[in-house]
């Protein structure tokens, strides 16, 4: 993730910061699941205070564009509806897992295939 602050910009850093990460997200530059950077760690990293980042931050999560998971940290958001959203979350938190476990990426996706298949022909 690169960001650039204009200190000399109309627009205020923390809406840089938003305007930014939400472009990226919607791109794809930042794919769903990406953890994005603590607050203060993007805040260190930019020369900003840390309140700069986590206004930008509420913004992008009330926008649907990150979402927060605790202390696991901040990630992007899957667009479109709720459930889209959830199942995103579960796949990330899947693969995470499967990573974990040493899985490669073809067993990974052929117990995915058989966990789908189980669910939607019972």
């Amino acid at each position: 993730m690169t960001l650039k602050i204009h200190i000399d910009d109309s627009a205020p850093p923390y809406e840089q910061v938003r305007a930014q990460i939400s472009e990226q997200a919607r791109s794809g530059v930042l794919p769903v699941g990406h953890r994005l950077p603590t607050v203060r760690g993007l805040a260190q990293a930019l020369g900003l205070a840390a309140n700069t980042v986590a206004k930008a931050y509420r913004a992008l999560e009330a926008d649907g564009v990150i979402e927060t998971r605790g202390r696991n940290g901040t990630f992007v958001a899957a667009a479109g509806s709720a459930a889209e959203r959830e199942a995103a979350a579960a796949a990330q938190t899947y693969a995470e897992r499967a990573r974990r476990l040493g899985l490669d990426e073809d067993a990974a996706l052929a117990a995915a295939r058989d966990a789908l298949r189980a669910a939607y022909e019972a």
